[in-house]
């Protein structure tokens, strides 16, 4: 027996029993099941958990901003630039970090950035407690957003080459939900605890640092991806992992061979080959055109209420938390449910229209304007679980990170200059101007939706991503 059988042999004793005694993963009459099909296990748990942990902390990092800048002001008084540059700081970072690390990823490989991103994000996050000025703060907002910007790209690709097709979009799509939590539970802890002390900000802004530090000791030890290494030609690693992890019959979709060759075809330029431009520029305008209404109205939305006579008792910041989190759980079972292009294309429709609305209703107008909030909230964090499941799906395995980067590059660098705009924006042409223009944005994404987007959902990843 050579040493390939000796692994086999001990993997399959250690494989898994199930109550009747048969080993999960054991040899079926059928052949090899692709990784696509394979029935979903604790190991996807893991890597979703360690997926989720990551977005719960990009949430909270980003959700802490809003608040803390209220407490900030009292020490360190910011004018309107100074607010848009820290407010928009994490998101520069996100736009240089996915850049880098996703191209980084698809050469080095997704393991060594999946820990190198949060090594970044909890030095960065702690250090926030000891600044001196906004400066400082927008350094460290920046490094957080770099490594966050990494953690996007990797995860999501990471995640996506493990996971089965029938859980694909639901665990891609689930991390919305998580990042929607962890950005919630940074709002209420700002609410309550955000001016308690005149130092209360630094308390509030390092505390993202405790997360992080967890998400990174608990990222110790995650394999690489099977798929990647088969395209850099390393079979023999993929399939120790596959077998050690999935068991004995489950293979990779495709054949040595295609892996390898369509390895020497990766790099950035492959993104706009003919083949790929299209959806390239999809899932950049879409989700730039998601991200620029959510991350401007969200990062301050204690000035929006105030803008609009709802911050002094009204509890709509309590409602529209609420909101957040509800409808990222509907936008679970819708991305379940529909088709990914009808999801899309009917989410950019109605929050169009209800930004629409509160640019037309009056002051006065309490009640509709809590409810065109309200629709808003609701739809926006329904459908940015797509966010998660369209960049993943569109690009093929030796440009997956690099594909993914570019959106969120593109994404973050889009809110940023909305969220640098935003309290600008209502101070030079007010309120109800600044939702029509938002609106606009909305417009385009649908139109663009309309225009590019494919339907993806019952593929494997490699159909998925080969049109």
């Amino acid at each position: 027996m050579n040493n390939q059988d000796t692994e086999t042999a001990a993997l399959r004793l250690a494989l898994p029993r199930t109550p009747s005694g048969v080993r999960t993963g054991a040899p079926s009459a059928h052949g090899p099941i692709p990784l696509d099909d394979v029935p979903l296990n604790a190991f996807h748990i893991k890597i979703a958990g360690l997926t989720f942990g990551a977005h719960f902390t990009e949430g909270y990092a980003l959700g802490t901003i809003g608040y803390a800048l209220a407490s900030l002001n009292q020490q360190m008084p910011l004018d309107a630039f100074w607010m848009g540059m820290v407010g928009s700081s994490a998101l520069l970072g996100i736009f240089i970090g996915s850049l880098i690390f996703g191209c980084l990823s698809d050469r080095l490989g997704r393991q060594k950035i999946f820990l190198l991103s949060f090594v970044i994000i909890t030095l960065a996050a702690f250090a926030q407690f000891f600044i001196t000025s906004p400066f400082e703060l927008c350094l460290l907002r920046v490094l957080i957003g770099v490594g966050m910007g990494g953690d996007f790209a990797v995860g999501h690709a990471i995640l996506a080459e493990f996971s089965p097709r029938k859980h694909r979009g639901t665990l891609l799509g689930s991390f919305s939900v998580v990042w929607t939590v962890g950005y919630v539970v940074a709002n209420l802890l700002g609410m309550h605890y955000g001016s308690a002390s005149p130092d209360a900000w630094r308390w509030l802004l390092a505390s993202a640092g405790v997360p992080a530090l967890v998400v990174l000791l608990l990222r110790v030890g995650t394999p690489e991806s099977p798929r990647w290494l088969y395209g850099k030609g390393r079979i023999a690693e993929a399939k120790a992992i596959v077998l050690r992890h999935f068991g004995p019959n489950v293979s990779l979709e495709g054949g040595d061979d295609e892996h390898v060759a369509n390895s020497k075809r990766g790099g950035f330029a492959r993104l706009f080959k003919p083949d790929l431009i299209t959806r390239t520029l999809f899932n950049c305008l879409f989700f730039v055109c998601l991200v620029i209404p959510y991350f401007a109205i969200y990062t301050f939305l204690p000035t929006i209420l105030k803008a609009i006579h709802l911050s002094d008792g009204s509890g709509a910041d309590f409602l529209l938390n609420g909101f957040l989190v509800l409808g990222a759980l509907i936008g679970i079972w819708l991305t379940i449910k529909l088709p990914r292009r009808t999801f899309l294309i009917g989410s950019f429709a109605v929050t169009c229209l209800s930004l629409v609305a509160l640019s037309m209703l009056p002051d006065s107008a309490v009640m509709p304007i809590i409810v065109a909030f309200a629709i808003f909230t609701l739809t926006m964090s329904a459908f940015s679980n797509l966010v998660g499941v369209f960049p993943p799906e569109c690009f093929p395995t030796e440009v997956r990170a690099s594909g993914v980067g570019l959106a969120i590059a593109c994404s973050r660098l889009g809110s940023a200059v909305g969220t640098f705009l935003l309290p600008l924006g209502i101070v030079g042409i007010g309120f109800h101007s600044t939702m029509m223009a938002l609106a606009g944005v909305l417009l385009v994404g649908m139109v663009v939706s309309i225009a590019w987007a494919p339907e993806t959902k019952h593929l494997t990843l490699n159909q998925a991503s080969r049109g």
